[in-house]
């Protein structure tokens, strides 16, 4: 039986086999015996569920359901001890066989018993030596998003989120301690799901989505965030080169919840949003553009005005106003969202399934929404001996997404404002005699992706001895995609000479298949003060990526445009199929002496498909160490204000291979012509043996700080990466037919950082808890080294010396005071502006300094939750993507500060409708200037919550809470745009919303 065959019979066979066994087992609860100790446990809010209860000396133990109660085989006169997160342990001697009641006290702090998710172990938050940033659960339950990457925004030091869009579906754009590749597509993290790694790359289409999301769908989407239980992001070398090349860019490490032992718990939750934009532009009115239009012909000479001169010649009402922003792109998104979890367990097995339904809708005016359902479930079972283990995760989601066949968002903003009604009296769309391109048209063209995902994992463990377990972790996903969009002849100016050929539709029907196989050894022991954590691995991964796009044009009506039979013009856009094979051996040796002295050593030799046969395998490793000196006696017995201080370290290297499939191979596509009816080939490629890894050496000093019981906790840290050997686009001479080879080249990216993340417990009451949280990033990106620069395909985009997200721009003097145009300054004397010699001005892009600022408060059932988010930069204004002053467009209402009215200290130069060859060539070399960079720095009421937890009904069993939600509620920034997130005008920029809901437990 093959890899694939053996595979389809796991996921149709074997799997759900083995998960009606695990279910039957968890009906096999253990019977309380003689000698059984019940009881409850609660804090100031009510019973604690998962709390764990052990008896002391013993290996007994047992966990609290959802209600707080407990059972316990054990004995009059033993010590029960009571552990949970965030809690103070308490033990309680049993005098007794009667009931009991534990009242547990909140710690200042939860740094010493949080446990870490390091992906192939864990480690106690006090014993890590590497960076490692989580967000919890609770955290991500405050935000109504649907996107993962959503929730981490403002809440990690050094990990920086821009939200792309505000449309449904829309992606975000993550890096981890700064841009480490030349190549834009080459610096994304590396996603493990449950210990399966999650492809980043979109199966969608850019043809098809173009005009609608500034990139593809984003496919992070189809993990519902409710199902999270925490999300841990690997930094530095020690925490990331156990993954090797993979770990480059830092590694997202996401887990979904998990049952617990217990009664069974049904858990329901069920909210409504509302988002709204977040701002509007300043844009003129009426009075103000028909003067600005009437001025601008003056200005060219132009007494007659031109026949398409619509808006100014008095074929439309020069009285009429319209508020495009608020017709376009004003309305109100609902998304609804329903969710249910069951779930409970015995000691030996717990499970969890439970299943979301949402659905969302956009500000656009129309029919258009993104539905998502998803079923969860897990089930864990450990054996009576408690030598086996086994954790089992499936998580299936399926999207629908429709979108308009265009973002009408720029139609807001440039639509002239005594533009034509939308509609006619008698409801049809209106055309204004053909007039008016009504951007409703848009409306009938249309985009529908449909996406279905499975991922799933079997973790299998078994102790062979009792210092030595034996582990598999099995892995399979299975994403398919189907992405349709039509654009009918009734999308355009039926005024227009449409004919049939116009009448488009594109498909894309795409899936990607991927398995991994990773067996490990994990062997741990204690000699006195000296504690040994070892593991070795290997992984086993294969990809396999399938893409058919296809085109049709020519349908002899609309009604048949969904059907590709029914073009008489039929084209395929691409065909790939796409393999990825990757092998590595890895290891972990950690050192723990005394609890003071820490010592971890990773490393892995990592095999990929995606270089040359001399090239495939290299060699990744990290060095990481610890002192934690609030350990030592001095320090104990001298220094009380110190609760808890460690210095750490680290130092290693990791790779990156995400440079596309076959880029090192002689390559060939299908030519779009044809010789006597023979389609031919064409090289696209050139082989090149040498193509080898990029490689990231990374080194990181920080020191954690707890003070007064860790009332205060501070943690700084500096990191510097370094990465070379970049695979670049080498240029070469034009006799070879081809302008580049990709090669390893001679250029370095160093990424440099102070991050600083601030815990305090200002309060903490019986009745009254007040923490507050912050955290600071100053980043600073520069390519340090790239050999003849000059003659590379990068001359215009690179300087040696600033970071790689920079623009290259022309200097703009100010505005000439005889012909009232843009001046700007001439760097070589020629007398003339070209590029690149008089484009010397450099606009950084990149963030001077981030973080967030949190607060937690809670009062009695009561509690609050707001965040911050804050960023200091520089971004592309409006300047950039409006057309010149004077031209059929709307503007911004400062283009009012024109030359005719303030001259040279005006803040735009003379109108011009286009018919002035100087003013256009003109605002030409301001959109490519240092006139369109300014200010893009904000501070963000990124998210709010207030929930008041319900007091319990009759015998205890239902409890839950209601909560007000809120995102993206206030901006304070001097931006002159949209939004100074994502500075791009063309596409919706992130909502404002209020979320109202409820959960419960039963």
């Amino acid at each position: 039986m093959n890899k694939n065959a053996f595979f389809r019979y796991w996921a149709t066979q074997l799997m759900p086999n083995l998960i009606i066994a695990l279910l039957v087992l968890t009906t096999m609860t253990t019977q309380a015996q003689n000698n059984s100790i019940k009881g409850t446990v609660s804090d100031h809010l009510g019973p604690l569920a998962g709390v764990t209860i052990t008896i002391k000396g013993a290996k007994a133990g047992a966990l609290t359901d959802f209600s707080g109660n407990f059972q316990i085989q054990a004995q009059v006169n033993d010590v029960l001890v009571f552990s949970f997160i965030g809690y103070q342990t308490q033990e309680v001697l049993l005098t007794s066989t009667n009931p009991i009641q534990v009242k547990l006290q909140e710690a200042t702090t939860t740094l010493k018993e949080i446990t870490i998710n390091a992906g192939y172990y864990n480690v106690k938050e006090k014993e890590r030596t590497g960076s490692i940033a989580k967000v919890k659960a609770k955290e991500i339950a405050q935000q109504p998003v649907a996107n993962p990457l959503a929730a981490m925004q403002g809440r990690m030091t050094g990990v920086y989120i821009t939200q792309e869009s505000g449309t449904a579906g829309g992606g975000f754009n993550i890096r981890i301690r700064g841009t480490n590749s030349i190549r834009a597509e080459g610096n994304e993290p590396l996603y493990i799901v449950n210990g399966m790694p999650y492809a980043s790359q979109t199966l969608g289409n850019t043809t098809l989505i173009s005009g609608i999301l500034p990139n593809t769908n984003n496919p992070l989407n189809t993990i519902n965030p409710a199902d999270i239980e925490s999300i841990e992001v690997l930094k530095d070398a020690d925490a990331t080169a156990i993954y090797g090349s993979r770990g480059a860019n830092g590694v997202v490490l996401i887990t979904t919840k998990k049952g617990k032992q217990g009664k069974t718990q049904f858990t329901g939750q069920a909210f409504t949003t509302v988002g709204t934009i977040t701002r509007k532009l300043d844009l003129l009115n009426t009075n103000a553009y028909v003067a600005m239009r009437q001025q601008a012909f003056a200005n060219d000479g132009i007494s007659t005005l031109p026949v398409d001169a619509y808006d100014s010649n008095g074929t439309w009402d020069s009285n009429r106003y319209t508020d495009w922003q608020k017709e376009l792109i004003g309305g109100t998104a609902i998304i609804n969202n329903l969710q249910g979890t069951l779930s409970g367990g015995s000691g030996q097995t717990q499970y969890l399934i439970g299943g979301t339904l949402r659905n969302e809708t956009t500000v656009f005016p129309g029919e258009n929404d993104y539905k998502r359902g998803v079923i969860n479930t897990n089930i864990n079972h450990l054996s009576d001996d408690a030598k086996f283990n086994l954790q089992f995760s499936a998580n299936y989601s399926a999207d629908k997404n429709t979108l308009p066949g265009v973002d009408l968002t720029r139609f807001a903003y440039t639509l002239a404002p005594n533009a034509p009604a939308l509609y006619q009296e008698d409801g049809s769309l209106n055309w204004e005699n053909g007039t008016f391109d009504n951007p409703l048209g848009f409306l009938n063209a249309t985009y529908r992706s449909n996406t279905n995902t499975l991922l799933s994992n079997l973790q299998l463990g078994y102790k062979l001895l009792p210092t030595l377990e034996l582990k598999s972790n099995l892995g399979y996903t299975d994403t398919r995609i189907m992405e349709r969009r039509t654009i009918p002849t009734t999308a355009y100016n039926p005024f227009d000479v449409i004919t049939n050929d116009r009448a488009t539709l594109y498909l894309n029907n795409s899936n990607r298949q991927s398995w991994i196989i990773e067996p490990q050894l994990h062997w741990s022991n204690q000699w006195s003060a000296l504690k040994i954590d070892a593991l070795m691995g290997t992984t086993f991964q294969k990809d396999l990526a399938q893409q058919l796009v296809q085109s049709g044009s020519g349908f002899t009506s609309n009604a048949l445009i969904n059907t590709l039979a029914a073009a008489s013009n039929r084209e395929v856009l691409n065909h790939d199929e796409i393999l990825y094979k990757y092998h590595a051996f890895f290891g972990r040796l950690n050192l723990n002496w005394d609890e003071k002295y820490l010592l971890n050593l990773t490393g892995r030799r990592d095999g990929s498909s995606r270089f040359g046969p001399g090239n495939r395998f290299a060699n990744f490793g990290a060095i990481g160490a610890a002192w934690v000196f609030s350990n030592e006696n001095f320090i104990k017995n001298h220094v009380p204000v110190i609760s808890f201080g460690k210095l750490r370290g680290s130092i290693g290297t990791t790779g990156n291979d995400q440079i596309g499939d076959y880029q090192f191979l002689d390559t060939y596509s299908i030519t779009a012509n044809n010789y006597q009816g023979i389609i031919g080939l064409q090289p696209t490629r050139l082989f090149n043996p040498n193509f080898g890894w990029e490689t990231n050496k990374k080194m990181e000093l920080a020191l954690e700080l707890g003070l007064w019981q860790d009332r205060i906790f501070v943690t700084t840290a500096y990191f510097s990466n370094r990465s070379d050997n970049q695979l670049v686009g080498v240029p070469l001479p034009g006799t070879t037919g081809f302008p580049s080879i990709q090669a390893n080249f001679d250029a370095t990216v160093q990424n440099t950082g102070i991050e600083i993340d601030v815990r305090t417990v200002n309060i903490s009451k019986n009745n009254f808890k007040w923490t507050t949280t912050f955290n600071f990033t100053q980043p600073k990106n520069e390519l340090i080294a790239f050999k003849n620069l000059a003659g590379s395909t990068y001359a215009n985009t690179l300087v040696v010396g600033q970071p790689l997200n920079i623009i290259k721009l022309y200097n703009l003097t100010g505005i000439d005071a005889g012909s009232g145009v843009y001046q700007f300054q001439d760097y070589d004397n020629d007398g003339q502006l070209s590029a690149p010699n008089d484009r010397q001005v450099v606009g950084n892009l990149n963030p001077e300094w981030f973080g967030g600022l949190g607060n937690q408060l809670s009062y009695k059932k009561w509690e609050l939750d707001f965040l911050f988010q804050f960023v200091k930069q520089e971004g592309r204004n409006f300047g950039y993507f409006f057309s010149a002053p004077g031209s059929f467009s709307n503007q911004p209402s400062e283009v009012v500060n024109n030359w005719a009215t303030n001259g040279a200290g005006a803040v735009s130069q003379l109108y011009t409708s286009g018919a002035n060859p100087a003013a256009v060539q003109a605002f030409s070399y301001y959109r490519d200037s240092n006139g369109i960079l300014s200010d893009a720095s904000f501070v963000r009421l990124k998210s709010v919550s207030l929930s008041y937890n319900l007091p319990k009904i009759g015998s205890g069993s239902f409890s839950g809470r209601i909560y007000l939600q809120g995102q993206n509620l206030l901006t304070f920034t001097q931006y002159r745009g949209a939004d100074p997130e994502n500075q791009t005008s063309g596409f919706l920029p992130p909502l404002k919303q209020w979320t109202l809901g409820i959960q419960f437990n039963l």
